[in-house]
């Protein structure tokens, strides 16, 4: 799958290092953290996890993305998290069944680190620093949750479309112009959205003044977007 001898550079560690689950650690906790990880490259396309495989590890993504998804008895499937780089996935894990409840593939090629669960664990409950570091890091996971349901249901797909780029902006009024970082496939799953949801959505935006070209989205007036 991928190549765990790869070392840190110094943007990769930056990543690493402002993620809620290391930003606290300091001295020995730190030192111990590292020592439990390793760092790897994924191709694009590779599953990383598979569900319902037995759990071993979690992740954090250093650069790519890596998309978490579920599987229906008929082969259908659905998003449940867009994973970008400084984002961690799988640490539920941590204090769960111990296995996967989701699939996990790299949209791109990505490097990732991996933490093996156990010794986490097991660092976790010798040491308060870490201990909290993994708390943190879960009930972040638990709000970002929350809002993702609060979104799906209090939101229309062109409000979700239009709060993904207003998020994005760097005006708050006036013309502006974004580079989606991804594919529109995986910003539709990031929204909760089909891939044909996400395109009538886009359409319903042009009278806002929202054109796409590609991974180019241009916005004629912010202030407008915000009032849909």
């Amino acid at each position: 799958m991928g190549n765990g001898d790869i070392k840190l550079n110094n943007r990769d560690r930056a990543v690493l290092m402002k993620t809620p689950f290391m930003h606290g650690l300091t001295g020995n906790s730190l030192v111990k953290m590292l020592s439990a990880m390793s760092v790897e490259t994924v191709s694009a396309r590779d599953l990383i996890v598979r569900e319902g495989q037995r759990a071993e590890a979690f992740y954090c993504v250093l650069n790519g993305y890596v998309r978490l998804y579920r599987l229906s008895r008929d082969g259908r499937d659905a998003d449940i998290r867009i994973s970008a780089p400084g984002d961690t996935f799988g640490e539920c894990m941590l204090y769960a069944d111990r296995k996967y409840p989701f699939f996990a593939q790299a949209a791109e090629t990505c490097t990732l680190v991996r933490f093996d669960l156990q010794t986490v664990k097991d660092l976790a409950e010798e040491d308060p620093g870490i201990s909290r570091a993994v708390m943190t890091t879960l009930s972040r996971h638990l709000i970002s949750t929350m809002d993702c349901v609060a979104n799906d249901r209090l939101f229309t797909a062109p409000q979700r479309v239009a709060n993904y780029i207003l998020s994005r902006c760097p005006v708050d009024g006036g013309p502006a112009a974004i580079r989606l970082p991804f594919q529109k496939s995986l910003l539709a799953g990031m929204l909760g959205l089909a891939p044909e949801a996400l395109s009538r959505a886009f359409s319903s935006l042009r009278k806002t003044g929202v054109t796409v070209r590609g991974r180019i989205i241009q916005v004629v007036d912010v202030q407008a977007l915000r009032e849909i």
